[in-house]
């Protein structure tokens, strides 16, 4: 959910209605997704979508990674930049709800460019060789901190990093936190903000998002 939904829901439906439009597959993914599962909010929102989408379109990337494919609502507007050789890496740890993602990938224009693995994120950040130009991370918040070390090796000059729910519902703001990810989310932003190797900024969308460059 994002400040202006919670806060102030004029100002977000103001937000929606002066964005470019949403596809019709993204409209019934979006639809199905609140639908059949318990936690819709989870879903990439429809503003962060189009931002997903416009980073993608002008990077044009040959190779995408994204970690937490939930219904696969990002992984559509990330695949949408995707060079005519490119291919988007998708990974999540459900495999009860891995039906719906399939259903829509399947059915999308770039289905022959998403790989979508029910694989742990961290095992195969150790076990490929691969190098990214566009990486979406937004997934197992506790484990964020440990995701950049682990990312960091597959980055090279230009590459954009993305990281979801970075200011955590205000909770970054707790000087004592007991949560486990209240912590790693922290600690992440404060190891974005520190390595030389990259630049970085918070973009106050929705939930927050850490929107890193590799140098």
């Amino acid at each position: 959910m994002s400040f202006f939904e919670e806060k102030n829901p004029e100002m977000d439906r103001y937000l929606e209605a002066h964005a470019s439009s949403e596809s019709e597959i993204l409209k019934k993914l979006r639809r199905e997704t609140y639908q059949k599962t318990t936690q819709p909010h989870m879903i990439s929102g429809y503003q962060q979508g189009r931002l997903l989408t416009i980073i993608s379109q002008m990077l044009q990337p040959k190779s995408i990674l994204e970690i937490g494919t939930f219904t696969g609502y990002a992984t559509l507007c990330l695949a949408s930049g995707l060079a005519k050789d490119g291919k988007i890496t998708t990974l999540d740890v459900n495999e009860d709800l891995a039906y719906l993602p399939k259903k829509y990938f399947e059915s999308s224009e770039y289905a022959n460019q998403i790989d979508f693995k029910l694989q742990d994120a961290k095992e195969f950040l150790k076990e490929t060789d691969e190098f990214f130009d566009l990486i979406f991370v937004d997934a197992d918040k506790e484990n964020y901190a440990e995701y950049f070390r682990l990312i960091k090796p597959h980055t090279k000059s230009g590459t954009v990093i993305l990281f979801d729910n970075v200011l955590w519902y205000g909770k970054v703001l707790e000087e004592n936190p007991k949560l486990k990810s209240t912590q790693s989310i922290q600690e992440l932003n404060d190891l974005a903000s520190k390595d030389e190797d990259f630049e970085n900024l918070i973009l106050p969308l929705r939930d927050g998002v850490n929107f890193l460059r590799r140098k």
